[in-house]
């Protein structure tokens, strides 16, 4: 179970501790969902890309990716079934619409894990920024104390 600490007892080194691990944290978190929206776009562009699949393209001249930069021409035999690549190196044969039904299944299950990352991502930057403030207020308080006794 977590512990709360009041960060107006934490020492200046303390609290720099505590910004650099929420840093850290913030940044695996932005990291996250910015993965997770790059393949949320990959399944809505793969489930546009069904569109082409119709009786009038059947037959037509195409170009295949080997590779992400090489192409071998191809046709476009059979427009009612695809497959899909499904994770780990396995592939499943699908209908035109149950394949749409997958790709749509997918985006909203990581658009639910966006929204359940982001209010811990918003948290985090109110935790770091809540501390930012009082290592500014601490820094404030020993330039006063420094010149108090300077002067003395």
């Amino acid at each position: 179970m977590a512990q709360t600490v009041n960060i107006t007892d934490l020492s200046l080194p303390q609290l720099e501790g505590l910004k650099s691990q929420l840093d850290q944290e913030v940044e695996f978190l932005s990291s996250s969902i910015a993965q997770l929206k790059v393949v949320q776009t990959k399944y809505v562009e793969a489930k546009e890309c069904l569109s082409v699949l119709n009786k009038s393209n059947e037959g037509k001249q195409l170009l295949v990716p080997l590779t992400s930069s090489m192409y071998v021409p191809g046709t476009l035999n059979d427009v009612s079934n695809i497959l899909i690549d499904v994770g780990t190196g396995y592939y499943v044969e699908k209908t035109v619409e149950d394949a749409k039904d997958f790709f749509k299944r997918k985006v909203e299950f990581l658009t639910k894990q966006i929204e359940k990352i982001q209010p811990a991502l918003q948290e985090k930057h109110a935790m770091k920024q809540a501390v930012i403030e009082m290592m500014s207020i601490k820094i404030q308080q020993l330039s006063v104390a420094k010149a108090g006794t300077s002067k003395a």
